[in-house]
């Protein structure tokens, strides 16, 4: 649908508006958000990426920091020239990535209460039979014996120590019935 004649306006140019200001904004809001919080916090704007990766003593292209050696020349002692060594002014930032890198992995994999609750289920009730397992009425999705099997062998792989205690509270509960 056209324009009603007249409605349209010419753009003015804002004089009142400061262009650096603005273009350094737009700059610092279209840079990627960093996520390692301990590089974040050590960021300087003002500086390049190259710049601040050195003061932090990490290294911006991998190729470079570690070279390969190549095997056809042998280069003499005369010709190796000594590089002087950039000053890494954020020491910590390398230190606490370090830190965080040493730490043990938490185990992010975990079995549903269903699935627990099913195993323990029928080892109570079955033991060791895993075809009256498969007969069971607590079998709703029909698994065959070997699929029980599998299951019951996933949780004693996932947690050892409980199902040791598990086995334990079950042999006492025999003993006490005897």
């Amino acid at each position: 649908m056209p324009k009603a004649k007249g409605k349209t306006r010419r753009q003015k140019f804002g004089y009142n508006v400061n262009r650096k200001r603005l273009n350094r904004n737009a700059r610092r809001k279209a840079a990627p958000r960093i996520e390692c919080s301990h590089i974040r916090h050590a960021w300087d704007h003002a500086k390049s990426v190259r710049q601040n990766l050195a003061e932090m003593g990490l290294a911006v292209d991998p190729n470079r920091a570690v070279p390969l050696r190549k095997r056809k020349v042998k280069a003499m002692e005369v010709d190796i020239e000594e590089k002087p060594k950039e000053l890494v002014r954020k020491p910590y930032v390398l230190n606490d990535l370090e830190a965080e890198a040493s730490l043990p992995e938490k185990k992010g994999n975990t079995l549903s209460r269903d699935l627990i609750d099913y195993v323990r289920h029928m080892v109570e009730n079955h033991g060791e039979d895993y075809k009256a397992m498969a007969r069971d009425e607590k079998n709703y999705y029909q698994d065959t014996p070997k699929q029980i099997r599998n299951k019951i062998n996933v949780y004693k792989r996932f947690y050892p120590a409980e199902w040791q205690d598990f086995l334990d509270s079950l042999q006492k509960s025999k003993m006490e019935v005897e």
